[in-house]
C-alpha cells in the first residue's frame, strides 16, 4: 500500500489521499436523509435540495434521439462536434440572446458544461496564476486551477452588493497574478440575475486588468417576471475578453444527456478544442442531433420557466409567513434565504449546515446549506409534484412542517 500511496499526485493529497476524516456537507445531508427516513418512515421526504429539472426532456427531443440513434452514419466519433450543432448554437444565441455573427470558429460543444469548465483552465492557467471565482459557487474551474499549480481568490457574493462581486476589494497583488474571472448568472445558489450594467462592468474590469472571463450561463434561459435572458456576449467588448458556457441540461431538461457548448473568442475556442481533442472523442452524434432540435425550438424552455415561476411564488409566500427573509428571484430554480438561527425552545444553530440537518431530521425537508458568505439555505423548486394542485399540496406541507419547528431568525 505504501508503494501505491507514493504514486498518487500531490494535487489529490499524495500519501494522504482518501485519509481525511472530514465529512462534506453533501455526504452529511445524504446521511441525514437516510436517518430521517428511518426514524419517520410514514412521513415522505420533501426534497428541495435537488439542483436538477424535475421533468424529463420533451417527447419530441426523445423521438429525435431515438430516430438518429439507429442511423449508421451517427456511429462515428464526433470529436469536436458536428458542424450542424455549431450552426444551431449560433442561431440559438442570436434568437434568444441577440448575439449575432457567431460562426463555427466561435463555438464548440462539450459533453456537458462541467467538462468545459474543467478544460478551460487548461487553456489559460499557468502555475502561480490566480483564478478569481465568485463564492459561493460551482467549484470546478477553481478546482482545476489548483490542480494546475495555480491558486484561487474568492469573491464573496453578499446581499449588500446585491450578490455581485466587488472588484474594488481585490488586493493589488492578487490582481497582478489574476489570469481569469469565473462568473455565473443567473447565479447558483443566490438566484441573482445579471444586468447589462453589471456585464459592462465585468468587461471594463477584464480590460483594465488583462483578465479573461468565463461566464457560466447554465441557467441563463430560465427567467421570469419580465426579465429577458441576457448573455454576457451580448455586451460590447465581451467577445474580446471572454467565453460563455451554455448547457442544455437546465433549459431543455437534458441533464443526463450531457450536452453543452462554449461560445466566444475564437482563439480561446481553438485552444479549448485542442485540449478537448486530447481529452474526449465528442458526444454521441445522435444526442447532438436532438440538441439541434432543442436549440431550434427555444419555446420548449417556456414551460419550465412558467412552472418554476409559479412554484417560486408559492414557496416565497410560505417562507415569508414563517419568518424567512425570502425574495423571489428572476432567474434559476433556486431560492436563497438566510438560515434560521435556532428555535423558540432555545436550540441554537451554529451555522446553516446545522440548520439544514435539523430541517431534515425534524421535518423531513431537505435543503442545501451554504456557509461560505454568511449562513444561507438554498431551496430548489424542482421538487417532485405533478400539476398545480400537487405543487400547492407540497408547499402547504412545507409550511405546516416548518411551522411546527418554531424557528427564530
Amino acid at each position: 500500500m505504501d508503494f501505491i500511496d507514493d504514486k498518487i499526485a500531490e494535487r489529490l493529497g499524495g500519501r494522504n489521499f482518501g485519509k481525511s476524516t472530514t465529512v462534506y456537507k453533501f455526504v452529511r445531508i445524504k446521511q441525514a436523509k437516510q436517518e430521517a427516513r428511518a426514524s419517520k418512515p410514514f412521513l415522505p421526504l420533501i426534497d428541495m435540495g435537488v439542483g436538477e429539472p424535475d421533468r424529463p426532456a420533451d417527447p419530441r427531443l426523445v423521438a429525435v434521439l431515438a430516430e438518429e440513434a439507429g442511423k449508421p452514419e451517427n456511429r462515428w466519433y464526433s470529436d469536436n462536434g458536428i458542424g450542424e450543432f455549431q450552426d444551431a448554437a449560433a442561431g440559438y444565441m442570436d434568437r434568444v440572446y441577440g448575439v449575432k455573427n457567431l460562426t463555427r470558429a466561435n463555438i464548440i460543444h462539450g459533453i456537458g458544461s462541467k467538462p468545459i469548465l474543467a478544460m478551460l483552465p487548461l487553456c489559460l492557467v499557468n502555475p502561480g496564476e490566480i483564478a478569481l471565482t465568485t463564492f459561493p459557487g460551482y467549484p470546478v474551474t477553481a478546482t482545476y486551477t489548483r490542480y494546475l499549480g495555480g491558486d484561487t481568490y474568492h469573491l464573496p457574493l453578499l446581499p449588500e452588493n446585491q450578490f455581485y462581486p466587488d472588484f474594488s476589494a481585490i488586493p493589488a497583488p492578487v490582481l497582478k497574478k489574476a489570469k481569469l474571472l469565473y462568473i455565473n448568472y443567473p447565479n447558483n445558489p443566490t438566484g441573482q440575475v445579471a444586468t447589462r450594467e453589471f456585464y459592462q462592468s465585468v468587461v471594463r474590469f477584464a480590460r483594465q486588468n488583462n483578465i479573461f472571463v468565463i461566464s457560466d450561463a447554465a441557467y441563463a434561459a430560465l427567467t421570469f417576471d419580465g426579465y429577458q435572458p441576457l448573455s454576457f456576449l451580448a455586451v460590447d467588448g465581451a467577445m474580446d475578453v471572454g467565453v460563455e458556457v451554455h448547457s442544455l441540461s437546465k433549459a431543455f431538461n437534458m441533464t443526463g444527456w450531457r450536452l453543452a457548448f462554449v461560445a466566444g473568442h475564437p482563439r480561446i475556442i481553438q485552444a479549448y478544442g485542442t485540449v478537448k481533442d486530447n481529452t474526449d472523442s465528442g458526444q454521441f452524434r445522435a444526442i447532438q442531433k436532438a440538441g439541434i432540435y432543442a436549440l431550434q425550438h427555444p419555446e420548449l424552455t417556456a414551460a419550465n420557466c412558467e412552472r418554476y415561476s409559479r412554484r417560486h411564488n408559492l414557496l416565497v409566500a410560505a417562507l415569508r409567513e414563517l419568518g424567512f427573509a425570502a425574495h423571489k428571484p428572476r432567474g434559476s430554480f433556486y431560492c436563497y434565504v438566510p438560515a434560521p438561527k435556532g428555535t423558540r425552545s432555545g436550540l441554537v444553530f451554529e451555522n446553516a449546515e446545522a440548520a439544514a440537518e435539523y430541517l431534515i431530521k425534524e421535518a423531513l425537508i431537505s435543503t442545501v446549506p451554504w456557509d461560505d458568505a454568511g449562513a444561507y439555505l438554498r431551496f430548489s423548486v424542482t421538487f417532485e409534484a405533478d400539476g398545480d394542485e400537487a405543487e400547492k399540496r407540497v408547499i402547504a406541507a412545507v409550511r405546516e412542517r416548518l411551522g411546527r419547528l418554531e424557528l427564530v431568525f
